[in-house]
């Protein structure tokens, strides 16, 4: 059996100014703002379609059709997300700040995959976001070390 590890102490050792947890807690809005229609199959067919419109707008193509799995994985996301943000913004915790930074960064490198096998180029904009958030979240941790 895995020992849990203690996150109590991963907080001893955290950047301790309170303006880090305005951080942790502006990146959970951004979170709930961006993420939350992808929560349900409802919403994620306004948000597909606003998307699609903003980058056919844009000049960057069309988004391929959505399919049930696509929907069902959005969905999985997009509940993960919206609760993980929730906690960030009630409860928020310096040692949130680590691990959301560590989620942006895979969350960053599963966009660039995508973008490198011919996702759509709206992605590009997400993908900055991203790593601005993963930047600011991970940067108090890396002056620790």
């Amino acid at each position: 059996m895995t020992a849990v590890p203690d996150t109590a102490a991963l907080d001893i050792a955290a950047p301790q100014r309170s303006p880090y947890l305005k951080v942790v807690r502006a990146s959970a809005v951004y979170d709930l703002v961006v993420t939350a229609g992808f929560a349900t199959p409802w919403t994620l067919a306004l948000v597909h379609t606003a998307l699609n419109g903003l980058s056919g707008a844009l000049g960057l193509g069309a988004f391929p059709a959505l399919d049930p799995m696509q929907v069902l994985y959005a969905n999985l996301m997009g509940s993960v997300v919206v609760v993980w943000s929730l906690l960030r913004l009630l409860r928020p915790q310096r040692v949130h700040g680590l691990f959301d930074g560590a989620a942006r960064v895979l969350f960053s490198l599963w966009m660039a995959y995508a973008l490198a096998h011919g996702g759509p180029d709206l992605l590009w904009g997400f993908l900055a976001v991203e790593i601005a958030w993963g930047a600011v979240q991970l940067a108090p941790w890396a002056r620790r070390r």
